[in-house]
């Protein structure tokens, strides 16, 4: 079949191309145009970008391969690019926008973590301390709460975090204490 001067092969083929080099572009200026879009949640440029890809490539490859009538090959490849791109919504963009939320932490959940000291804190100074989390480990900068040293390789408690230093005090399970 011939469309606009050219055969529908062609077509498929500009629009892969035409869609990937904008796919491209999207993740080199994704935050520009993510603001813009913002307030069209179903417009989604990511979205819209790979019903192009995927609805290009299927109708190109259907077309080469000629099993089918090109307007059941047109209605084909709508489906199967509507299928595809929700299930790119569903299992891949949604569980990414949530973990990007979930990989970050704020000053006031230190508070109560439990840590090792990994360079010595002075009396009067500061030190380091390794913390764990549920992404790795952190380390802060860390001053005694108490004033008093506390030597490398100590573990310690979290007693408060302010101006990205936390200040430490040695952790006594409550076992120890009886």
């Amino acid at each position: 079949m011939v469309m606009f001067g050219y055969p529908i092969e062609t077509i498929y083929l500009i629009g892969l191309i035409a869609a990937g080099s904008l796919t491209l572009l999207l993740v080199f200026f994704g935050d520009a145009i993510h603001g813009m879009t913002e307030s069209i949640p179903f417009l989604s440029p990511t979205l819209v970008l790979a019903f192009l890809t995927f609805f290009s490539a299927c109708g190109y490859i259907l077309e080469v391969s000629a099993i089918f009538s090109t307007f059941f090959s047109l209605a084909i490849s709508s489906i199967s690019s509507l299928i595809l791109v929700i299930l790119l919504h569903i299992f891949i963009l949604v569980p990414l926008s949530s973990a990007e939320e979930s990989l970050s932490y704020h000053e006031s959940e230190l508070k109560g973590r439990i840590g090792n000291v990994i360079t010595s804190i002075p009396a009067d100074g500061f030190g380091e301390v390794l913390l764990t989390s549920t992404v790795g480990f952190i380390s802060r900068t860390a001053a005694s709460f108490d004033n008093a040293p506390i030597p490398s390789g100590t573990k310690v408690l979290v007693i408060e975090s302010k101006n990205s230093v936390v200040s430490v005090t040695p952790y006594q399970q409550f076992e120890d204490i009886l």
